[in-house]
């Protein structure tokens, strides 16, 4: 992070996403936002937030409006920091399916988002995570809660390890007995299914945790 000024942060607007909250957020941390579909300001930006609420088509079709597949892919082909939140996280995997039926998500990871198998649903409020011991996303942050709203997530990991790629940090949690991604960290790419702008402090310090990284 360059000490002279604040890391700047594109927080995609593309009709999901409780923008405000996510917004205060980063500021709080230390990053400078700016809300936006532009693609100029999402390039330029040392820092991506795509934020998502709701269903996993329909957050794609409003990703697609504003370019936001290709947009995410440029930074990622450039090493350029970008960050998933919720469904946010959701639609960076290669396809959802609700109701029975699949959408395609970005692809930069394979796996399927799919609805939890749990009686209580959904899953709204507070949960631990099992993170890697070594994780960047959650350096500092002791066994501690976050705040999930969702019913449904990326129940397995269908990334096959190499020997010349780093493979991703994943974080698991639990809901009713159903295991499910809670997080990943993929080099410049890191995605949450919880919301950290909604998880107090410990939220707090996985997104500056984040911005440091910009």
């Amino acid at each position: 992070m360059n000490s002279r000024r604040k890391p700047t942060v594109a927080l995609l607007d593309y009709g999901s996403g409780n923008l405000r909250s996510a917004h205060r957020a980063v500021e709080r941390v230390g990053a400078e936002v700016t809300v936006t579909s532009d693609p100029k300001t999402v390039l330029a930006a040392d820092g991506l937030l795509v934020p998502g609420v709701g269903a996993f088509a329909a957050c794609m079709e409003g990703l697609r409006a504003v370019h936001g597949t290709r947009l995410i892919g440029e930074r990622l082909a450039g090493s350029r920091p970008v960050l998933g939140i919720c469904v946010g996280m959701q639609i960076l995997f290669e396809r959802g399916v609700e109701h029975g039926i699949a959408a395609e998500g970005c692809g930069e990871w394979p796996g399927r988002v799919e609805k939890l198998e749990a009686d209580i649903l959904p899953h709204m409020g507070w949960n631990t995570v099992d993170a890697p011991g070594d994780s960047e996303m959650f350096r500092g942050i002791g066994d501690e809660r976050f705040y999930f709203v969702h019913s449904y997530a990326v129940r397995s990991w269908d990334l096959p390890e190499d020997d010349i790629l780093t493979p991703p940090a994943l974080t698991w949690a639990e809901h009713d007995g159903d295991r499910f991604l809670a997080a990943v960290e993929n080099g410049p790419l890191w995605a949450t299914q919880f919301h950290p702008e909604k998880s107090g402090d410990a939220g707090a310090e996985l997104l500056r945790n984040w911005v440091r990284t910009l």
